[in-house]
């Protein structure tokens, strides 16, 4: 017959995170997507900004490849936040923690032209990649399939856009 748990310990039990993952183990993993989280909103941002703001010959072309861009971008923030507070921890949120988180600078307050618009984004793309990557070790050796899973996706995306816009560059 089953043990009966009494009510108190339910309560507790609630609130304590045990999914095979130990604390500090969260901790890290949860710091590492908090870097890509940034990483990825402040691509998001200079995408956007780009968006608005191209001109040139290439302008249709780029106007909607950057939407795709920065529509893809605002759909990957929240999983990864979600994965974040999955692990028991806060996701970042503010413009201000994401300025000390993310390894991209801000987006340029000149627009640059179209061509520079796409070699940064190519830096960018390539950076979060890196982001990406550096966690992924410890994810794995956390045993942490589906942060892992989201890095493995999150990777995909960034380097096969980086590709995508280096074509742009190339003679």
């Amino acid at each position: 017959m089953p043990k009966k748990t009494s009510g108190a310990k339910i309560a507790a039990a609630s609130t304590t995170i045990d999914i095979g993952i130990g604390t500090r183990d969260r901790a890290a993993i949860a710091d590492g997507l908090s870097h890509l989280l940034a990483d990825t909103y402040t691509l998001y941002l200079t995408t956007h900004n780009f968006h608005w703001n191209v001109t040139g010959p290439m302008f249709n072309t780029l106007h909607v490849m950057f939407m795709g861009q920065y529509t893809e971008l605002w759909n990957a923030v929240d999983p990864i936040a979600e994965r974040i507070r999955s692990l028991g921890h806060h996701a970042p949120g503010s413009y201000a923690q994401f300025g000390r988180l993310s390894s991209l600078p801000d987006v340029p307050e000149t627009p640059p032209r179209a061509l520079e618009m796409v070699r940064v984004l190519v830096a960018g793309h390539e950076a979060v990649a890196r982001t990406a990557r550096k966690l992924f070790p410890v994810a794995d050796k956390a045993g942490d399939e589906p942060t892992a899973d989201l890095l493995t996706q999150r990777l995909t995306v960034h380097e096969q856009t980086a590709w995508m816009l280096r074509s742009l560059l190339e003679d």
